[in-house]
């Protein structure tokens, strides 16, 4: 569970914030996803295949009142070779976009976009494999995790999310690679917030069916951690859809899980969801973000899935302006609960 020590603070980077300072009535964090570094072919070319957050972007979110970004990236780019250094590029790539964030008051989430899996240049790139097989031991994602905490440890604007989506293994070996992946990380004395997914996508609808609530062990030696969950509209949760199946499934899904975090006394982060721009699914959109911030007990924010100048104009869940400049109806809805996560940070 998130300690007193919480490393965030309430207005401007860098200060700390006590437990009693979360019931004010709103999330901390009011993100937005800018995707974009998990897109294209491995190991792909920067700038061809996949790309990271210009400051055009930032600046747009910015203003309309976030504060805070998740960037995804793959792994693979940033460490082509397991146990390996990271990769000066792509590491200088992503401390230009945290030092920009940062001078604009925003946090980042480091978001390791890679389903508890990886690929390996030993075999063109070609197959995933699981963390904790014999191709990927624990103990390379581990030392991943090192790598990273070291890389950001003095930079308190950094939220590290610890992986993406985790799917196909069970939630009590996910469970270890998880504390034995924290355990490395807080060893390089990074004290940041850090986001432990669940199994099975962390879904937060199938969270306890996902048999998820033997995270509840997640072992944290700085106790700064919230649980991400992930929550989509459509029929399947899948957010392959724009379909949204009513106007309350959003907090009618997140239900149990909220209820199970509060009982513990865990925090949580709400790391994707998404709308379209049809009057059910805007709905919906309103009557979440509603319930999060009605819970600001246990949510300490989400990220709204997504931006990024990649996308085409007609993906479904665009959050950019659209090709004649327009903002998304969705948008202006996620804006006007960030600004009021900002008032009341104020």
């Amino acid at each position: 569970m998130v300690g007193t020590g919480l490393a965030i603070a309430a207005s401007g980077l860098g200060g700390q914030l006590s437990r009693s300072a979360y019931a004010a009535g709103a999330p901390l964090f009011a993100g937005v996803n800018l995707a974009g570094g998990e897109f294209g072919k491995l190991p792909g070319i920067y700038g061809t295949d996949y790309t990271y957050p210009a400051r055009a972007e930032i600046d747009y979110f910015v203003e309309l009142g976030f504060n805070l970004i998740r960037v995804p990236y793959r792994w693979e780019r940033l460490q082509p070779t397991l146990g390996a250094p990271l990769a000066a590029g792509d590491l200088a790539l992503l401390s230009a976009i945290v030092d920009y964030a940062a001078s604009k008051g925003v946090y980042v989430v480091l978001d390791t976009h890679n389903y508890a899996r990886r690929r390996l240049a030993d075999d063109g790139w070609a197959a995933d494999h699981l963390i904790g097989s014999k191709q990927v031991p624990t103990a390379t994602f581990a030392d991943f995790c090192a790598r990273l905490a070291g890389a950001f440890r003095g930079t308190r604007s950094v939220i590290f999310g610890l992986m993406n989506e985790p799917w196909g293994i069970e939630p009590e070996d996910w469970l270890a690679i998880a504390n034995e992946s924290m355990g490395a990380l807080r060893r390089e004395g990074a004290v940041q917030l850090v986001l432990v997914p669940g199994v099975a996508y962390t879904g937060a609808h199938s969270w306890v069916l996902a048999r998820n609530i033997v995270m509840g062990n997640v072992v944290d030696p700085a106790n700064n951690f919230a649980f991400e969950v992930h929550q989509y509209f459509d029929p399947d949760s899948s957010g392959t859809s724009p379909i949204a199946v009513g106007a309350s499934i959003g907090s009618e899904r997140i239900e149990a899980f909220q209820r199970w975090c509060r009982q513990n006394g865990f925090k949580a982060f709400l790391g994707e969801f998404a709308a379209g721009g049809d009057k059910a699914s805007l709905a919906a959109l309103n009557d979440l973000l509603n319930t999060l911030g009605a819970n600001s007990d246990v949510w300490l924010g989400w990220a709204a899935w997504a931006g990024g100048s990649w996308w085409p104009d007609d993906y479904i869940f665009t959050l950019e302006p659209s090709k004649d400049g327009q903002m998304r109806p969705q948008t202006r809805i996620l804006a006007s609960y960030a600004r009021h996560t900002a008032a009341k940070r104020g």
